[in-house]
């Protein structure tokens, strides 16, 4: 598909008016650990954050995305500074539940819910949400949690403190994919599915980016999935992490500090880096060298794929701020998607053969 213009505001769930690029301001939570687990991004910087967040706006982006345990609060926080300088109604704000309970049972018991919402609008200094997300979908032994946590969420709407209710797309918690062998992991296509006929979200968040394997055979493709059912989608990870931009260089790995998710991940390595670096090079030669070119083409195929869609972009400076938020120009044609496509799906397989999965099964939350 064609968009006409990838820079016209697009209209989603709710009525949400949005810019096309939306910020993810998960790395702006800074190092951190959840669950065990490091999580967080160890190359933030909190004036770099502020400013980067103030050129967003500047630059016409109104979606921001966070969730309370990106840096248990810090980025909300950091969001509440921009959220507390412009007009609320010119934002369109999100956040997430359940990767954090705090002291109680478990994330998604009522109780927990509304403690976490209520602080996450303190910390965002908004008296509601415009989306609120399940941020996993484990709901308890036995999908404990599930109904109650489900009303708690139609309470939060009726009360006007959320306006739209999300969902995760096919995804494994975190913790699983560390204490469950792959062969005894039940099928995330599967349990989505069940969960979304249960949930009936206005929005999901979806990773997606030009790596992306098509839906399983047998599987409906979520956009497909999303517009029969008049379900927006916020993609996430449209850059891979920055990786697809190509600012990585295999001889200069990168390092990364304590609480930075990133240390566990296979393809930050130089060999998985080096495989990267080839794969980009023929789209280098089409669309230009800079991590800008490579940035305009891999934004584009995401919002190509749909209109009831937006792209997240994550960010730790302003300089990325201005780079991807200035990047988009005129939409790529088919032959140039069938191309981005081709040229991809050979580096998919490339870093499969040789042992470094890009789409990780140990990925954190998004």
């Amino acid at each position: 598909m064609t968009a006409p213009n990838l820079l016209t505001a697009r209209t989603l769930a709710g009525g949400l008016t949005v810019h096309p690029v939306g910020v993810g301001c998960w790395a702006i939570g800074g190092p951190d650990h959840n669950l065990g687990l490091p999580m967080g991004w160890s190359t933030a910087d909190d004036r770099a954050s502020l400013a980067g967040l103030e050129l967003a706006y500047t630059l016409g982006a109104n979606l921001f995305d966070t969730a309370d345990v990106y840096g248990h609060g810090h980025s909300e926080r950091l969001l509440g500074h921009l959220v507390s300088q412009v007009d609320r109604d010119s934002l369109v704000l999100s956040s997430k539940v359940g990767y954090f309970a705090g002291t109680a049972a478990h994330a998604y018991q009522p109780s927990a819910m509304r403690r976490q919402l209520e602080t996450s609008l303190e910390n965002l200094r908004t008296d509601r949400l415009d989306i609120y997300f399940f941020h996993t979908s484990e709901f308890g032994p036995d999908d404990r949690y599930l109904d109650d946590a489900i009303a708690q969420m139609g309470d939060f709407q009726r009360q006007g403190l959320v306006r739209c209710v999300g969902m995760r797309g096919p995804h494994r918690y975190a913790p699983h994919r560390l204490t469950q062998p792959r062969s005894a992991r039940p099928d995330k296509h599967a349990r989505f599915r069940a969960l979304f006929d249960r949930v009936r979200p206005d929005f999901l968040a979806v990773r997606h980016n030009p790596l992306t394997p098509p839906a399983p055979a047998g599987e409906q493709d979520i956009f497909t999935l999303a517009a029969e059912n008049h379900t927006s989608i916020l993609i996430n990870k449209p850059l891979g992490q920055g990786l697809l931009t190509g600012k990585y260089d295999p001889r200069r790995p990168p390092r990364f500090g304590d609480g930075d998710h990133r240390r566990r991940k296979r393809w930050y390595t130089p060999d998985a880096l080096a495989v990267v670096d080839r794969g980009l090079a023929p789209l280098r030669d089409r669309f230009g060298p800079s991590t800008q070119d490579l940035a305009r083409v891999v934004l584009a195929y995401s919002l190509q794929r749909a209109d009831n869609a937006a792209v997240l972009v994550g960010f730790t400076t302003p300089d990325q701020i201005r780079e991807n938020l200035t990047a988009l120009d005129t939409p790529l044609s088919a032959d140039d998607l069938t191309f981005v496509r081709a040229t991809l799906g050979q580096l998919q397989q490339d870093l499969d053969a040789a042992g470094e999965v890009f789409l990780d099964e140990t990925a954190p939350p998004a």
